[in-house]
């Protein structure tokens, strides 16, 4: 059996509850670059992929999901410390990432986001000739 044992704890919950105005809670993230793919992934537990909505504008990624509170009529929670409501995150993107061809994942409570690099963004190789033997040599840019 649970046992309640700081009596200020759930004080201090209400007390940062009311202080938030209804402001949505922040998702945390990890993100790095696996070959050409920004990969971002993103903490969503208890969340159904069904309620995630992403929406690039302007190379601003918005991610936003909700979890609703559950529902225990007649029930005296004793704890009462997962999270729920609106969850949103937003993340600003280069220019170098392709915002039209995202794919987005979900399983196991995180939601992974791969976004190619464009490809005009990528290293080529450009060849440089030059008058005296007509050779050429390749540089990468």
């Amino acid at each position: 059996m649970l046992m309640r044992t700081d009596p200020f704890r759930e004080f201090d919950r209400i007390t940062q509850r009311l202080l938030e105005n209804g402001r949505p809670t922040v998702v945390p993230m990890d993100a790095y670059r696996e070959g050409d793919d920004f990969v971002a992934h993103f903490d969503l537990p208890g969340v159904s992929p069904e309620s995630i909505d992403l929406e690039v504008e302007r190379n601003v990624l918005t991610v936003k999901a909700e979890r609703p509170a559950p529902r225990r009529d007649g029930l005296e929670p004793i704890v009462n410390e997962r999270p729920s409501g609106t969850f949103t995150r937003q993340v600003f993107l280069g220019d170098t990432l392709d915002t039209e061809r995202i794919t987005a994942h979900h399983a196991d409570g995180v939601l992974t986001l791969r976004i190619p690099v464009s490809e005009q963004s990528k290293a080529r190789k450009i060849a440089v000739g030059h008058d005296a033997g007509r050779e050429q040599t390749s540089i990468e840019v």
